[in-house]
């Protein structure tokens, strides 16, 4: 079973991961997208964070019955900031006939080199890279086990969308309709 792991605070889930997951699982070999909603991004701060739970709860309604993208708690129970070196051996602990590849976006290979044993993680495990605008020329493009596609974008963040909801604005049509209507029943980023 070949499975790529996109990790991610999903602080909320919009449509643009959703793209990617879906972009991915049709023009790569994986078999499956697991989103790793991450309990603390060591290079973000808390402040802003939804409960990890109710991130999950969204992920899951942002996903549905699609039998190919899942979501992944695994890093629930793992020593916080969480690591992806870390969650990468657990995970190969857990499931040793699995091959994992990782999934980012072209800006996070700038502060790549930051990542802890960012080395082995290049060593073991490959990565697809999405190419975002203003991130075509960045470093690890050219190794072996990075792997650069093309995919559609959408031009929105959770950041903006937690902007908009904290000043009284709709995120519909930014997030998948049930993730909307999650949002507003349970007054989720007020």
């Amino acid at each position: 079973m070949k499975v790529g792991l996109y990790f991610g605070s999903f602080n909320p889930i919009h449509n643009g991961h959703l793209i990617i997951a879906n972009h991915v699982i049709n023009f790569t070999d994986l078999d499956e997208v697991w989103f790793v909603i991450s309990p603390q991004n060591p290079f973000k701060k808390k402040s802003n964070l939804l409960d990890s739970y109710d991130r999950l709860h969204l992920v899951e309604l942002a996903i549905g019955e699609n039998p190919r993208i899942k979501p992944s708690t695994i890093e629930f129970n793992m020593p916080v900031p969480s690591y992806t070196i870390d969650t990468l051996t657990y995970l190969k602990e857990q499931n040793p006939d699995y091959e994992f590849t990782l999934i980012m976006g072209s800006d996070n290979l700038v502060n790549f080199h930051k990542w802890k044993n960012h080395d082995v993680i290049l060593k073991y495990y490959s990565i697809i890279v999405y190419m975002r605008p203003g991130y075509e020329d960045v470093p690890f493009l050219d190794h072996p086990k990075v792997n650069a596609l093309d995919a559609p974008l959408l031009e929105i963040s959770s950041s903006f969308i937690r902007k908009l909801i904290k000043e009284g604005k709709s995120p519909q049509y930014l997030v998948p309709d049930k993730v909307y209507q999650e949002i507003e029943s349970s007054h989720l980023y007020r």
